[in-house]
């Protein structure tokens, strides 16, 4: 079998944000182990060989509103930032996952997993609970909600991750979202006990947890940490779970 090159650029495109690109590694020092990347402009969005806190912020994040809705098969969930699919898989095989609508700004990248250049992309594509939404999650979010069908309709989670922090963002228009004001746009399109979660490539930051509490019942920041082979030591990213206030909350 003839061996793939250690390096190949899978798609290049122009958007919006800057150039997009996915290309494929194989790294020689890992005993040749293949990774997807994705770059855009001079940001490295993503690569397959971290995946602990995307997989983590589905886990947190379905785990405590199954706690407020119990019952498998349960949760309509929402997941702002398609990537490489690894956030969404994990939601998808979560026992309270009823179904998943996983929205993406960049049309590109919903192709990718369509036409099966990035690993996760079939099984996400062939499953019937999970619908692609090209749009943007910011307006989605501070307009009239995430399903064009049924505007206001209402989700038990929505998971995020797109911009690298609440401080540290990929356009500044996304600024208004995690605002007290627009986290509370959000926490309209959830159900009494919904959750809201966030990926975040920093540590915990006492401005975002003072406009979370402002707007929700309850807020956590935990830190999650993996290793970093590149630079052998533990990395840590952060995730957000916030809850809104339940009917039976006082």
């Amino acid at each position: 079998m003839q061996a793939r090159p250690q390096f190949e650029e899978l798609d290049y495109r122009e958007t919006p944000l800057g150039e997009l690109i996915l290309r494929r590694r194989t790294l020689l020092p890992l005993d040749n182990l293949e990774v997807h990347e994705v770059i855009l402009g001079d940001a490295y969005l993503m690569t397959s060989l971290f995946t602990e806190v995307e997989r983590a912020l589905s886990r947190l994040g379905l785990d405590a509103a199954a706690e407020a809705h119990p019952g498998e098969g349960a949760l309509d969930v929402v997941v702002g930032g398609l990537g490489l699919g690894y956030t969404a898989r994990e939601a998808l095989d979560h026992p309270s996952l009823g179904s998943l609508v996983v929205v993406d700004y960049l049309a590109p990248v919903i192709e990718w997993h369509e036409k099966g250049l990035v690993p996760l992309g079939p099984g996400l594509v062939e499953d019937s609970r999970c619908r692609f939404r090209h749009g943007d999650f910011f307006e989605l979010a501070l307009g009239d909600g995430f399903d064009p069908a049924t505007p206001g309709r209402r989700f038990h989670a929505v998971l995020l991750d797109v911009d690298h922090s609440p401080s540290k963002l990929l356009h500044e228009r996304h600024a208004a979202f995690y605002a007290a004001s627009g986290l509370r746009r959000l926490a309209d399109k959830l159900h009494p006990g919904g959750v809201f979660a966030l990926w975040s490539d920093d540590p915990p930051e006492d401005p975002f947890m003072t406009a979370l509490a402002e707007v929700f019942a309850s807020c956590d920041a935990e830190v999650v940490t993996f290793p970093n082979p590149h630079q052998e030591r533990e990395a840590a990213s952060t995730v957000y779970v916030a809850r809104k206030a339940g009917e039976g909350d006082t």
